[in-house]
């Protein structure tokens, strides 16, 4: 069967068991996971690309999200989220721009728009239920932010490794980015914070009703703890591991102490350790009833995760992104419209960011002087196709849906569809700068 449409029957497969028969988003992209590698005439080959790409996933995010939902739950129940969130109230006017810039700010320094979102996520939820918010327009706003910047704004690792194999002028590249960037990412807080506005009056009473029946248990469980946080106790499981991250990605050439330490994972253990400190007011038995909680809900999480992995590595082992962008290259289309359409096609297919730039240069480069674009123009629309499509195979989108409480349908609403709006407004800008400066 010809690739483009073993992708198209991959889709609808997993709409159809998600969607309709309410499968478990696990089983149901392994199974479309080894259906995709029997039509593609790979059975064995299909096994070793399943189990590649769960165990790919696994070692990239298992140590991050497991401490992310550490962090979140025992902030939560200590009442350091509260106190967060309580002084964004208070210092910013606008706390969902707030958010939204938060996730804009450290995505690049992170280098990982996933784990900005981590870290911030449990400070997007007590928001939407101090403001009585959705949920749904606080997460969309923090998630948006942070990809915009990664997507776009170098050196992000979205963008170094094409601006490296096209020779781009990188200061030009970075003002560009940024730029566009900003504005893109304006974008995606105002359709945040429309979604908000436009959720289903029932659907948001029905939200409202279960937090408040969720808070009622939570204080009678945890009612022996000893009074709200200091700021140390509230801010450090954060931040301290952001300070450690960032001092790790401003040094060239760092200590080995400060790469250890620097490294995501070592540095959420740390504020693993911090939140536990915070938390030991708790109690001995509250303490270990939170962290098995934990550990039980990333453990959800990963499932999702690695289930998306298989798919993805499946999807690449067909050949069905180089189809699709070897037919966008056969079109008579504007120049310009065809490095966004080759890299949205990828993306949509395998579902990394960073794969998507480290594969759409390479189809592109035999094509460059029949384009005539810059490199920064290329890079950039290429870049701006990287927001289109965030689907089942994208590990964030479940990362997403599971940290934010949010149904597969409220996903595709809002990260999915907002995702793709700042694609087309990132492309839209893109196209403006080039024919109006170039």
């Amino acid at each position: 069967m010809h690739p483009v449409l073993i992708f198209l029957f991959a889709l609808l497969c997993i709409l159809f068991f998600t969607a309709k028969l309410r499968l478990h988003p696990f089983l149901s992209l392994v199974l479309v996971s080894v259906f995709t590698g029997i039509l593609a005439g790979e059975p064995l080959a299909t096994i070793e690309a399943i189990t590649g790409g769960l165990g790919n996933v696994f070692s990239r995010f298992a140590i991050i999200i497991t401490c992310g939902s550490v962090i979140g739950l025992l902030l939560q129940h200590t009442g350091g989220t509260s106190l967060i969130a309580s002084d964004i109230i208070r210092f910013s006017r606008n706390p969902l721009l707030a958010l939204n810039l938060l996730g804009f700010l450290f995505s690049v320094p992170l280098m990982c728009y996933i784990l900005a979102y981590v870290i911030f996520i449990p400070i997007a939820r007590e928001l939407a239920a101090r403001l009585d918010n959705p949920s749904i327009s606080t997460a969309t706003a923090l998630a948006l932010g942070a990809v915009a910047s990664f997507n776009l704004v170098y050196p992000s690792p979205v963008v170094i490794s094409a601006a490296e194999e096209l020779s781009a002028n990188t200061e030009r590249l970075f003002i560009l980015g940024f730029l566009i960037a900003v504005l893109t990412s304006i974008a995606g807080y105002l359709y945040a914070k429309r979604l908000g506005k436009t959720q289903a009056e029932d659907t948001f009473n029905r939200t409202k009703k279960k937090k408040a029946e969720i808070h009622e248990k939570n204080t009678e469980i945890y009612k022996n703890a000893a009074g709200t946080p200091n700021l140390l106790e509230a801010y450090s499981p954060i931040f301290f591991p952001l300070l450690l991250i960032l001092l790790k990605a401003g040094f060239e050439h760092p200590h080995p102490v400060l790469v250890f330490l620097g490294n995501p994972n070592i540095a959420l253990l740390i504020g693993v350790i911090l939140s536990l400190f915070s938390g030991k007011k708790l109690g001995s038995f509250v303490l270990r009833e939170l962290l098995e909680k934990a550990v039980r809900r990333s453990g959800v999480v990963l499932l999702d995760l690695c289930g998306g992995g298989a798919l993805g590595a499946t999807l690449a082992m067909t050949g069905a992104g180089e189809a699709l962008g070897q037919l966008f290259l056969q079109l008579s289309l504007p120049h310009i419209l065809v490095p966004f359409l080759v890299a949205a096609a990828l993306q949509t297919v395998q579902g990394s960011r960073i794969v998507t730039m480290l594969i759409a240069p390479s189809l592109l480069l035999p094509l460059i002087p029949e384009l005539g674009l810059p490199s920064e123009i290329l890079i950039l629309s290429m870049a701006s196709g990287t927001f289109v499509i965030s689907h089942v195979n994208d590990p964030f989108f479940w990362i997403f849906g599971e940290l934010a409480e949010l149904e597969p349908s409220e996903v595709f609403r809002s990260n999915t569809l907002g995702s793709a709006l700042m694609g087309i407004v990132s492309f839209l800008l893109v196209s403006a700068v080039y024919i109006f400066f170039y």
